[in-house]
């Protein structure tokens, strides 16, 4: 069935929570509980709803146990595995969950590992969080009895209503199948639907009429005992589906999660960045000022690089241009399709880069914003393209002398790669968000530029204008 189109004023027409008894109960159930919460991103953008947690840019032991010896409740490990080949995010899924097991069992902790993933329903699912059921049964000696899937988030404009995944488009809510995300070309889909979607994506391993719909109706009238009763039903990892439209909906689940648990039910997770907010019972904190991130010694230009090419970063960059103190440079991405045409192409650009950097002009370096199309080409080499292409992206950033003010990456595999391969960080402190659902980073003292801000932006996040909003905080 194709779902329709529907104005966003319809989300009004549901009854409002509580919120002061909603966000009591939450911490009631949060405090009582001594799991470690594993975060598993698969881009940077995760870290997009919290402040003051610690992302650690590998899955060694040392960082996993680091994480562990936190006082925070959770803690993020940035997979980037929306940039991996199934072969990759295979390895890598199953030495993590091995690892977390392990580290658990040293310190005697429960623990629960989320697969953070694209709030537009992109990436390797089921094959990650079925890797994690895989592991964590082998080395405990409980099942997992099932899998919530969360993908609402409100920054983004993505809603869950009557099971439907919406994206929001101006005042339209748009069924996610019927988006360009769906199109992608590695991890496209087509029903909006998430029973559908599911039954989908595991090929009819798991039938639509077989999920548990946790409904907006349940969660707005508080059936907290009901939604936790209906969660205790899961059985042989079957899936669970949540309805939300409003953060505090997310908060209600939560609550009957943290009850179900308590009593020894096991889930894995897949969800965007709101869930994970609420179930580690994070705070909201204001909007970033330019004081809080750049520091008053900077005098050098900040550096921004695009490399998404959705539809919504292309208009967003247009927006960007209106900034005549930005001096703008685009990389011919094309020229991946020619030996060795691609560095030299990047050489170019860094020895431009220098010079203003230098002079104290920020530059903006975008790659084509026509997605390269290839004769008989397959999802495969397309993702390996655009790793490449990515990389090539990363070194304008890596190979810099001059430190910049601070940086923007504009893009998931683009921030990842900016994050971990160009500016070398291992753990970093999220400082909050400096848009709605726009992240930063503060990179740590290993990194290549220690304590510069790291603006993380997705490339499906934000309006026309919040790109230019957020470099506008970053000028002096």
């Amino acid at each position: 069935m194709q779902e329709k189109r529907i104005h966003i004023d319809c989300l009004a027409a549901y009854q409002s929570l509580d919120q002061k008894t909603v966000d009591t109960l939450l911490k009631q159930e949060a405090e009582k509980s001594n799991r470690k919460i594993v975060v598993l991103d698969d881009d940077p953008t995760g870290v997009q709803t919290v402040h003051d947690i610690s992302v650690y840019t590998d899955w060694s032991l040392d960082s996993i146990r680091a994480g562990f010896a936190e006082d925070n409740k959770l803690f993020f490990i940035l997979t980037n595995s929306r940039g991996f080949t199934v072969e990759q995010t295979t390895k890598a899924h199953t030495v993590i969950a091995e690892r977390v097991s392990q580290v658990a069992a040293e310190n005697h902790m429960d623990y629960l590992i989320i697969s953070r993933g694209d709030s537009t329903l992109r990436g390797h699912y089921p094959l990650e969080t079925e890797l994690l059921r895989e592991k964590a049964e082998e080395h405990n000696s409980w099942k997992m009895d099932g899998e919530i899937l969360c993908p609402y988030f409100r920054e983004g404009g993505r809603y869950t209503l009557n099971n439907v995944h919406y994206v929001k488009y101006g005042e339209e809510l748009v069924p996610a199948g019927q988006t360009e995300f769906a199109g992608d070309e590695t991890f496209g889909y087509k029903a909006s639907n998430l029973c559908e979607y599911i039954e989908e994506k595991t090929k009819g391993a798991f039938r639509k009429e077989d999920c548990i719909c946790i409904s907006l109706e349940s969660i707005r009238a508080m059936d907290i005992d009901g939604i936790e009763a209906q969660l205790e039903t899961a059985e042989n990892f079957q899936k669970i589906i949540v309805n939300a439209i409003d953060d505090y909906d997310v908060k209600v689940f939560s609550i009957a999660l943290y009850r179900a648990m308590a009593k020894g039910y096991h889930y894995t997770i897949r969800c965007a960045a709101a869930l994970v907010k609420a179930l580690g019972n994070i705070s909201n904190k204001q909007l970033l000022t330019r004081d809080e991130m750049v520091t008053l010694k900077a005098s050098t230009g900040g550096i921004i690089v695009v490399g998404s090419h959705t539809k919504k970063t292309t208009a967003q960059l247009e927006e960007l241009k209106k900034l005549e103190q930005i001096s703008f440079l685009e990389m011919d991405s094309d020229l991946v399709l020619q030996n060795g045409a691609l560095e030299q192409e990047v050489k170019r650009l860094i020895d431009v880069e220098e010079e203003k950097l230098q002079a104290g002009i920020t530059v903006c370096i975008s790659t084509k914003r026509a997605v390269l199309t290839v004769e008989n080409d397959t999802p495969e080499k397309a993702l390996l393209r655009s790793v490449a292409i990515s990389d090539a992206v990363q070194s304008l950033v890596g190979r810099l002398y001059v430190v910049p003010a601070f940086v923007v990456a504009k893009g998931g595999i683009t921030s990842s790669d900016v994050g971990t391969k160009a500016l070398q960080v291992k753990c970093a402190k999220v400082l909050g968000q400096i848009q709605p659902g726009i992240p930063v980073w503060q990179t740590g003292a290993e990194s290549r530029f220690p304590g510069t801000p790291y603006v993380i932006f997705p490339g499906n996040v934000g309006d026309v204008d919040t790109l230019r909003k957020a470099v506008e905080i970053l000028l002096p």
